[in-house]
């Protein structure tokens, strides 16, 4: 096998809970491979350098092995190696949201009123 589709490895690698996820995110540019933005057919090749921003943060890794089956969590590991300045940049980042703590939702005080309702309606665009 010389390559396999981008979003059936993605799926397969753990990155993303569903082929159509991961499929959604490339046509939404936020998948590039080897510095150039990746549509859901495209091939990825052993030693392809892969950018991937989804949920659990960005990650800069490179294609150690193909599968277009998903596995286990630790199989999973296997096809790829994250860089170092990936893993760094994504433990900065974990430990900024750790300081910031929780942020409190103030909720509204009582029901929006006729002339509120008309604002929200009118500032969606709905009416």
């Amino acid at each position: 096998m010389t390559g396999t589709r981008i979003d059936k490895w993605l799926w397969a690698a753990r990155f993303f809970k569903t082929r159509e996820q991961a499929s959604k995110a490339c046509d939404m540019n936020r998948i590039t491979s080897n510095n150039q933005s990746a549509k859901p057919a495209r091939e990825v090749r052993i030693g392809d350098m892969l950018h991937i921003k989804n949920e659990g943060g960005e990650f800069d890794i490179e294609v150690l092995a193909l599968s277009q089956q998903r596995g286990s969590a630790a199989i999973a590991q296997t096809l790829y190696r994250e860089t170092e300045e990936s893993k760094e940049a994504r433990r900065k980042a974990a430990e900024e949201r750790k300081l910031l703590g929780p942020i409190a939702y103030a909720a509204p005080s009582k029901r929006p009123s006729k002339r509120d309702r008309r604002l929200i309606h009118s500032f969606r665009g709905e009416y």
